[in-house]
């Protein structure tokens, strides 16, 4: 029995093999994107067992895939990341928040602030320059470059 028979034969285990790669993968993204294909891998590894050709199985695969796609996906999204579209990214979740300042923030320039372990590059709209060691807090963000301002003690 050479290798193409025994694929022929086995098609069944090439199906399983896709449909767990997919959910390993799905695993890594969460989207409910990839989850659809490995559903309709498993179909298609229904349909072998079944004993449908190639062709049909292909068909399975791309029909049970479309229907995940329409069907499944946007359930999940709805049912398993409710809430999560208020959340705020992590450069917006930022303000408001103190930090130290690890290289004095020029007032017509750059310094650097430490906040939770992460430094960031900022700005400050003050006349004067807030030197290191400093209290800071987040008043504003343009990309990746915080504004800050000093903290009275």
């Amino acid at each position: 029995m050479d290798m193409i028979e025994y694929l022929a034969q086995h098609l069944w285990q090439m199906w399983a093999v896709i449909a767990v790669v997919c959910l390993i993968l799905e695993l890594t993204a969460g989207d409910f994107f990839i989850i659809c294909f490995s559903i309709g891998a498993f179909f298609a590894a229904l349909a072998a067992v079944c004993g449908l050709g190639f062709y049909l199985q292909l068909l399975v695969f791309a029909v049970f895939t479309l229907i995940s796609l329409f069907w499944v996906r946007p359930f999940a999204q709805r049912y398993l990341h409710k809430g999560e579209d208020n959340r705020v990214s992590n450069a917006d979740a930022l303000m408001g928040r103190q930090g130290r300042v690890v290289e004095t923030v020029k007032a017509d320039g750059f310094g650097r602030v430490q906040i939770d372990g992460d430094v960031w590059k900022a700005v400050t709209n003050e006349s004067t320059d807030i030197p290191e060691g400093s209290n800071v807090r987040v008043v504003g963000r343009e990309s990746t470059i915080i504004t800050v301002e000093a903290l009275s003690h």
